[in-house]
């Protein structure tokens, strides 16, 4: 009789580095729900691809309980990756109102309130979960180096660092570990402009010379996912190729 496999959701499963922690988890025995905001379709090949699911992680930003319509399919979820976020650029004096409150909502606020919801999910059978529940959110190199024009992208990711570290304090005792990778500049689309204008100026401060690759980020997420990493819980991983 096949063994059932254990659940993880990935919030922003359709992004670049969604899709790399989709394929890592899916590779190593998880049936993967695919979050997604607005990309179905893309969402929904990918979860085919791996043997999974795309479910709408609530087109309203503001819900309170964004897996709260997916409780009955995600029940005994194991891990949680939070791969969602938005970069507005500009001036810090030169943003709108909206487009700060923008990337504060999905980057923060959003954040919070699904680790809320994934915390209520996994808590009646977090005590039975091996190695515990996973919550893990990605974060940026930014919230702790920063960078013109990314002050409201900076201050959120910032802000979500936080975050991990209460909430791995407040319920590491029910068996819920709770942490964050923080990339550094990665092969995306969201990075290519970065890379054309900038590349040889940033790569003079990563010692490794180069720039990081998805997969790469989603192997440090595998493993805080899996057994390995059952005594780590508050921290921020960086994967940035030794920027400074």
């Amino acid at each position: 009789m096949p063994t059932e496999r254990p659940i993880a959701v990935v919030a922003g499963g359709a992004g670049a580095l969604g899709r790399a922690v989709v394929k890592n988890l899916a590779a190593k025995g998880f049936k993967v729900f695919c979050g997604y905001h607005s990309s179905a379709d893309a969402a929904a090949e990918l979860a085919r691809e791996h043997g999974g699911e795309a479910i709408l992680l609530s087109s309203d930003l503001s819900a309170p309980d964004p897996l709260e319509p997916h409780h009955e399919k995600v029940s005994g979820m194991r891990v949680l990756v939070n791969a969602s976020g938005v970069n507005i650029e500009g001036h810090a004096l030169g943003l709108e109102q909206s487009e700060w409150d923008r990337v504060m909502e999905v980057n923060f606020n959003w954040a919070a309130r699904l680790t809320r919801s994934a915390v209520k999910i996994m808590l009646p059978d977090s005590r039975q979960i091996p190695g515990g529940g996973r919550i893990i959110h990605l974060s940026s190199l930014s919230a702790r180096a920063g960078g013109r024009g990314q002050l409201n992208y900076a201050c959120s990711k910032a802000a979500l660092e936080r975050l991990v570290k209460g909430f791995a304090m407040e319920v590491g005792a029910r068996n819920i570990l709770v942490n964050a990778v923080a990339p550094g500049i990665i092969h995306t689309p969201m990075s290519r402009r970065i890379i054309e204008q900038h590349g040889p100026r940033i790569l003079e401060r990563v010692s490794l010379g180069r720039f990081g690759l998805p997969e790469e980020v989603a192997s440090v997420v595998g493993f805080l996912a899996g057994p390995d990493s059952a005594y780590v819980t508050g921290s921020v991983v960086a994967v940035d190729g030794g920027c400074w």
